[in-house]
């Protein structure tokens, strides 16, 4: 039996031990996020969102708990365990998506990216940088009209002698405007290729997309690309086709599954504590059968998506993760997550819609993370063709 910090507040929505899963280690390491969330986090995250600022000064703080590309091994990164790496995700997530959104495109998707497919060269170029927050990357792939449907990508590189020249426009892409690398995927004569694109180059303009509603505390750009001229060695050389880019979203889509829960728990809190203090004709509204009844349904669905978060993590560490198994914690937990976030909000009545609380701003943000990585839609078709065998996407 395993042991979690004494000073780490216990989890309320708990009901079945799921700490008891959990090895010493990675209690470990989930405390120390959690400790990280409650005092950089949480005391700043109204001010921020209301603000609509990404706070750059808590990256080099991230680098220092290892949690950038922390998935991956060698060139700085810390080569954590997948499930290490959703107990962190789910922590960063229930001070807000935001902040767990960077850690994704840092490690999931842009230093995934070079990792996988990157030369030696790019890799020791950029990965021990970005590991210690001193360079940020990010990851373009969507375009304006290419979201569900990456194929459909406009974006162009084209052979000039040795170099290659990119035209095109990205949207949605995060971290652009302060990333210093940008891994851009492009259709060539040759099939879909990455770039590892430095955003100093002539061509290269990144606009945040403002103003949003959701994931204030983020940042997400429209990235325009004219006549970029890249070095022959710029492109990602292990890689030709959509599965390049899709092996960077599987990373990020399962850092989602314990992201949403992290969120979702966190609303609950707030929910719970205001019902046990609120009084109404004449008793807490913990005390009416309703507000307990939407507790229990609550605690329920986080239970449910922390044990399943758990499951595929296992099978991701064990190499025995297959795609569809991602669609299913994506599909399930972020929709049970924004229910979630939503039903605690009505507990908290008025009071709900004021950054006082986290319910509606976690569920704003979870209209973004049910939207990027694949839409329901997507992620139903994909489990639709798994149990029929007839791919229903067009």
């Amino acid at each position: 039996m395993t042991v979690s910090d004494p000073t780490i507040t216990a989890n309320p929505a708990d009901l079945i031990g799921f700490d008891s899963l959990l090895s010493p280690a990675e209690l470990e390491l989930r405390d120390t996020v959690r400790r990280f969330v409650q005092a950089e986090i949480k005391p700043n995250i109204a001010s921020w969102y209301e603000e609509a600022r990404f706070p750059l000064e808590i990256v080099p703080e991230m680098a220092k708990l290892g949690l950038l590309g922390m998935h991956l091994e060698g060139y700085g990164c810390a080569g954590r365990s997948a499930v290490d790496y959703g107990l962190a995700g789910a922590e960063l997530e229930a001070g807000d998506s935001g902040l767990r959104t960077f850690v994704s495109v840092q490690g999931s998707l842009a230093m995934s990216a070079i990792h996988k497919h990157g030369s030696e060269e790019q890799k020791q170029e950029w990965l021990p940088r970005m590991a210690a927050g001193e360079a940020i990357g990010c990851f373009g792939l969507t375009e304006p009209t290419a979201g569900s449907d990456p194929s459909g990508m406009t974006t162009f590189a084209r052979r000039d002698g040795n170099d290659w020249v990119l035209n095109g426009t990205k949207r949605w892409i995060g971290l652009a405007n302060v990333a210093a690398v940008a891994v851009i995927w492009a259709q060539t004569d040759e099939g879909i290729r990455g770039f590892a694109v430095p955003t100093d180059t002539p061509g290269y303009a990144a606009t945040p997309i403002e103003p949003k509603l959701s994931m204030r505390a983020s940042i997400q750009c429209e990235i325009e690309l004219t006549d970029v001229r890249l070095p022959a060695d710029a492109v990602l050389p292990n890689v030709v086709g959509l599965k390049g880019p899709f092996s960077c979203l599987n990373e990020a889509r399962y850092g989602i599954i314990w992201g949403a829960m992290g969120a979702a728990r966190d609303a609950f809190e707030d929910a719970l504590a205001y019902s046990q203090q609120r009084l109404q004709f004449g008793k807490p509204l913990a005390g009416y059968q309703l507000t307990q009844q939407k507790l229990v349904d609550m605690a329920l669905e986080i239970n449910k998506g922390f044990l399943l978060a758990l499951h595929l993590g296992r099978q991701k560490d064990a190499g025995l993760l297959s795609p569809h198994q991602i669609s299913v914690g994506k599909l399930n937990n972020c929709r049970e997550a924004i229910a979630i976030c939503r039903e605690a909000r009505t507990i908290l009545g008025g009071n709900g819609i004021t950054l006082e609380y986290s319910p509606l701003r976690h569920a704003n943000n979870l209209e973004s993370v049910r939207t990027y990585e694949g839409t329901d839609e997507v992620h139903t078709l994909i489990l639709g063709n798994k149990l029929t065998g007839i791919p229903a996407f067009r």
